[in-house]
């Protein structure tokens, strides 16, 4: 289906049944062939990647490199051809650099960035300038193959401070850096499989709305899982969602057949946090209820909602906790994304407590990584189940993108007044603000907001615009698909719909992310121009 062929009924026919993510490619193709008649710009608010990015620990990354090819050089100069960095007299060499290119960019943000990891984190300064050349260069396999040890620590601190995970509460925690949240997420999926954690056809619950790759990976054919949705159901007294699910959405969880509860949070689309009342919900029913419950929490927005707190805060046994930072930092190439999980957690204790039989099958997967392979914990078996285990020796995240990461890490934790925090979080509640003044709507302060997406429900709206009769022609004479359909013909602009997240079928999701300031207001006025369309030909019927 390409070019002229492009039709109403033809998306009709394929609304619901393929990604949003694929549909949202067909409405690029319409909106495109729409754009050539036109002097629009196209204006594709369906997906999340950022137009910002972090430059100035960029700049410091690409300096540090320039140093490090120096030590290179310093090692074994044979023109193209060098050595690999050295580590007796690094600092000294590097504070020399430091002195001697005063002017070049990001150098003063690299110093800090260094003294961080020695006056706070009381590094030694050769090991640390070590690890940080060897691995900028690139010219060894991770070691460890989890992460780097100094690069480890800087992250923690930055998980420690950017998602609350909780030392007090939950002890240590280790790290797996991984290419970013997806390749977090399918890991994970896999690891439980091998590990018997579960099994085929198990029943799990997925918190909706949700990102659809969490909402189809259950149901391919290597893990067939009965899912069960923990369903956002609360309005506010205005009627409007809050994106929150109810106490009895969230009792569901209670039901002790449900082994895994698989969450984005802050939500994708709605990009709200879960409140502090749901929880608590949550924290009692494991408690008391379903002890044995394993969470996997993708947090990836949380550094948009101020005082945001992971569920690794408040059931570090029970959670895996997984980060990208590709939306805070505008670093989505990159693929820089965390595991991690503390020492003492409930994946390793439900190992511990398979049947014999089932022991000694997964003791013969990891029996090349240690001769007792029960002692081999659930962390270190997601970085060997990563590269089949036979290849565990190979396994882990490039070490130049380590580097990076420990770079945003530590230049968040400098950041003493919390300025980018700031920057980023205005972009968006500046975005949204534009995007529901040109659609007459108010906007709610809700404190769980983090405002990197907004999911609209048109029949909501439809219902607190113009009365309960209107949003019923609009169900029965229309689909979700002639809004996204004709925002596509006649204005350039592509949205998502929600129901492809599992969200309410009539809403459409728009990124508040990835286009400049002044698309979101244009995005508005259109919807709202197509809208008081659809009142006008119902009036007409009266």
């Amino acid at each position: 289906m390409t070019g002229v062929n492009l039709n109403r009924q033809e998306l009709e026919n394929i609304y619901g049944q393929i990604s949003p993510f694929e549909f949202k490619n067909k409405l690029i193709e319409l909106a495109t062939i729409s754009n050539r008649k036109s002097t629009r710009t196209l204006l594709d608010a369906g997906r999340g990647n950022p137009n910002w990015v972090a430059a100035t620990p960029r700049e410091a990354f690409f300096t540090f490199g320039h140093f490090a090819v120096t030590e290179s050089r310093h090692s074994w100069d044979n023109g193209d051809l060098t050595g690999i960095p050295k580590k007796t007299g690094v600092y000294d060499r590097f504070c020399k650099f430091i002195e001697e290119n005063a002017s070049m960019p990001g150098i003063n943000t690299l110093k800090e960035i260094i003294d961080y990891g020695i006056n706070d984190l009381k590094f030694d300064a050769d090991h640390f300038l070590h690890e940080l050349t060897d691995a900028i260069i690139g010219d060894n396999y991770p070691f460890p193959d989890r992460m780097l040890v100094h690069i480890e620590k800087i992250v923690k601190e930055y998980l420690k401070s950017e998602m609350k995970y909780n030392l007090e509460k939950g002890g240590d925690f280790n790290v797996f850096a991984v290419e970013g949240a997806t390749a977090a997420m399918c890991y994970i999926f896999d690891s439980l499989i091998a590990n018997n954690l579960l099994l085929k056809g198990d029943k799990i619950a997925i918190m909706t709305p949700v990102f659809t790759p969490y909402l189809e990976i259950p149901h391919l054919p290597r893990y067939e899982f009965e899912v069960v949705y923990i369903n956002s159901d609360e309005v506010d007294e205005k009627g409007e969602h809050t994106w929150q699910c109810s106490q009895k959405e969230l009792e569901k969880l209670a039901d002790s057949d449900i082994k895994a509860l698989f969450v984005v949070n802050p939500s994708n689309p709605p990009s709200v946090s879960i409140c502090d009342k749901s929880i608590s919900k949550i924290v009692d029913i494991v408690n008391n209820h379903n002890p044995n419950l394993m969470i996997i929490s993708d947090d990836v927005y949380g550094t948009f909602v101020p005082g945001f707190r992971s569920l690794m805060a408040d059931l570090p046994y029970n959670t895996i906790g997984t980060y990208s930072y590709s939306k805070y930092f505008g670093v989505t190439g990159w693929r820089l994304g965390t595991i991690a999980l503390h020492e003492e957690n409930v994946f390793d204790k439900l190992i511990k407590q398979l049947p014999y039989s089932i022991r000694k099958r997964t003791n013969k997967r990891y029996s090349d990584m240690n001769p007792i392979p029960e002692n081999v914990p659930f962390i270190d078996r997601i970085v060997a189940d990563s590269r089949q285990v036979a290849l565990n020796h190979t396994a882990g995240l490039s070490t130049p993108q380590q580097v990076q990461m420990a770079f945003f890490s530590a230049f968040t934790l400098i950041d003493r007044k919390n300025d980018y925090k700031k920057k980023t979080m205005d972009i968006c509640v500046r975005r949204k603000k534009l995007l529901f003044n040109s659609l007459g709507l108010e906007l709610n302060n809700d404190p769980n907001d983090a405002c990197y997406y907004t999911e609209f429900d048109l029949l909501q709206w439809a219902e607190k615009n113009h009365g309960i009769e209107f949003a019923k022609y609009l169900k029965s004479n229309f689909k979700p698909v002639d809004i996204l359909f004709d925002l596509a013909q006649d204005s350039s602009i592509v949205l998502l719909g929600g129901g492809g997240f599992a969200g309410p079928e009539w809403s459409i999701r728009i990124s508040l992310a990835n286009l400049y300031d002044e698309a979101y207001a244009t995005i508005g006025i259109a919807l709202r121009r197509i809208l008081d369309d659809y009142v006008t030909k119902w009036k007409k019927t009266l």
